[in-house]
């Protein structure tokens, strides 16, 4: 499908990279059906408004979308970073705004256009990994002027806090690896990324002391009460104050109960599939409706994957994002500039900092946040950021030290 680029012995893609992200929309289309037609209510929607059939549709698009991408080289692409990062950013500002973007479960995530809940966030993390690539892609000797890491740690924070007011706490944290790993590359002053670090350690130490030890009240880090729950219930603290009275702490209880749920079906499904799974479509956690009906084809994907499919099939999709972060690290290496080695490496981190978030949370690992697993998980946005980052890695590929 990408033989229309294919013009130039040098330029031929990488078909390693591109079969992994073939079977990976495969198993998406596979598991979301599974996940998704349970029932004969199910079987009698209409193809057009069944789950799966929608996420072949934002394949093609997505598809669509990579290869016009690889089309044009990637200079010519970064030429307008800046604009479509402040693009981004407006459009941040704009889904915060009561009668723009759409509430949902507490949060301003999304801008309904009718056909597509439009979610700026996971495009605006593209339109930084551009803008940051651009910036970085200067002189190593410009990167390690005080003035120019700062700049560039300013343009992680405004996409972070924003995306934080909406709020949406796991997309905003993808973004710091990211921009920390492409400073690393480029050769910003380590010294500067240690103290850097360090103060993130703090300030995350000081959250956790604040959540876990503070009593009620007296709270100073401002949390939505759902993500102060989530941080509760993966460190199994109890709900309920040390002073609290026999009904409060057994409201605390039944409340702390509810907001595990997801988490310990989720366990349950990934433990009950043992070596080899129940089958496909013969999950007892999904059609029982034991793993959320939202959930399931959502942020926990991976635990239908895992009960119906068992360790083996986990092991696939753990090989398939191997094979494409690895392919994308390779693709960095022979990138053949600056510019095209930062966004290899902003891509590659970012999809590895999605792939380890969604699968932790899966497995308890880290707290539950609304991290999609790449190309698995159902949504459009999603799918769509995520084949254009992918056919940005391509684009890299293809114009390769031609030179």
């Amino acid at each position: 499908m990408f033989d229309v680029i294919n013009s130039r012995q040098q330029s031929r893609i990488d078909k390693l990279h591109l079969s992994a992200l073939c079977a990976l929309m495969l198993l998406g289309t596979a598991f979301i059906y599974s996940a998704t037609m349970i029932g004969e209510s199910a079987v009698s929607i209409p193809l057009y408004n069944q789950i799966w059939f929608r996420q072949v549709i934002w394949y093609g698009v997505g598809l669509g979308a990579a290869i016009t991408i690889c089309l044009v080289d990637y200079r010519s692409l970064t030429r307008w970073s800046f604009v479509i990062y402040w693009l981004t950013i407006l459009l941040l500002i704009a889904v915060l705004i009561p009668g723009v973007g759409s509430l949902r479960g507490g949060a301003r995530r999304w801008i309904d256009l009718g056909f597509f809940q439009f979610q700026p966030s996971e495009f605006a993390k593209l339109a930084f990994i551009l803008a940051q690539a651009s910036f970085l892609s200067r002189p190593i000797e410009e990167i390690r002027l005080p003035s120019n890491f700062w700049k560039s740690i300013g343009m992680m924070i405004l996409p972070f806090v924003l995306i934080m007011k909406e709020p949406d706490l796991g997309s905003a944290l993808v973004l710091v690896p990211t921009g920390l790993v492409m400073l690393f590359v480029a050769g910003a002053p380590r010294r500067y990324l240690a103290k850097l670090i360090g103060a993130v350690a703090l300030l995350g130490a000081l959250l956790l002391v604040d959540i876990l030890f503070t009593p009620p009240g007296w709270w100073q880090i401002k949390l939505t009460d759902y993500q102060r729950h989530r941080l509760l219930v993966y460190f199994g603290a109890d709900f309920a104050p040390a002073n609290a009275t026999a009904e409060e702490r057994n409201r605390a209880r039944r409340l702390q109960f509810e907001k595990s749920y997801q988490v310990r079906q989720a366990l349950i499904a990934v433990g009950s599939g043992g070596l080899t799974g129940k089958g496909w479509h013969q999950g007892n956690q999904t059609a029982l409706g034991f793993l959320p009906p939202g959930a399931a084809h959502n942020d926990f994907i991976f635990s239908v994957i895992a009960e119906e499919e068992g360790f083996v099939g986990s092991l696939m999709v753990l090989t398939l994002y191997s094979v494409i972060l690895f392919t994308g690290i390779r693709i960095a290496g022979q990138a053949r500039d600056r510019l095209g080695k930062m966004i290899a490496v902003g891509v590659v981190t970012l999809v590895f900092s999605h792939v380890f978030i969604n699968i932790g949370m899966n497995i308890r690992i880290v707290p539950v946040t609304g991290i999609p697993l790449p190309l698995l998980s159902y949504g459009g946005s999603s799918v769509l950021s995520s084949l254009i980052a992918l056919g940005m890695l391509q684009n890299v590929y293809i114009n390769r030290k031609t030179y």
